[in-house]
C-alpha cells in the first residue's frame, strides 16, 4: 500500500503535503491527496464534517482518520459521521488543526493507512 503523504507545512490559511499543492484545506489518504472543497458536500462548520466528506478517504485505503476541529477549534464533526465511521471499524482522532497534524505525521510515518480532513483557519 501507499504511503500517505505527510503533512510539511501548515499554518493559518494554508496547508502543505508532499507531492500535492498547497492549499487551504486538505484531504489526504494513502498514496495522494486533493484540496477539500466544502461546497462539493455542503459542509459547514456546524454541524461539521459529513459522511460525504469522509468516504473519499476510505475509497483511497485509509483504515484510520484524522479529522481537524480547525485552528480555533469552530469545524465540528456529525455526530453520523462518526457513528459510520464506527461501524466501518475506521479508529478515527479528532483534533485541533495542528496536534491533529502531528498525529497524522506520527503514523503516516509509522506506514500507517492514515488520512485526513485538514482545515487551517478557524
Amino acid at each position: 500500500m501507499a504511503q500517505s503523504p505527510r503533512i510539511t507545512h501548515l499554518e493559518w490559511g494554508e496547508v502543505r503535503a508532499e507531492g500535492l499543492v498547497p492549499a487551504r484545506d486538505l484531504k489526504l489518504w494513502p498514496g495522494g491527496g486533493r484540496a477539500w472543497d466544502w461546497r462539493e458536500t455542503g459542509t459547514h462548520h456546524v454541524p461539521g464534517i459529513q459522511v460525504a466528506d469522509v468516504k473519499e478517504l476510505l475509497e483511497n485505503g485509509a483504515r484510520t482518520l484524522i479529522l481537524t476541529r480547525g485552528m480555533q477549534l469552530v469545524l465540528q464533526t456529525c455526530p453520523e459521521t462518526l457513528e459510520y465511521l464506527s461501524a466501518q471499524s475506521v479508529r478515527v482522532h479528532v483534533a485541533e488543526t495542528n496536534e491533529a497534524s502531528r498525529v497524522y505525521n506520527e503514523l503516516a510515518k509509522q506506514g500507517e493507512a492514515v488520512g485526513g480532513l485538514f482545515h487551517s483557519t478557524c
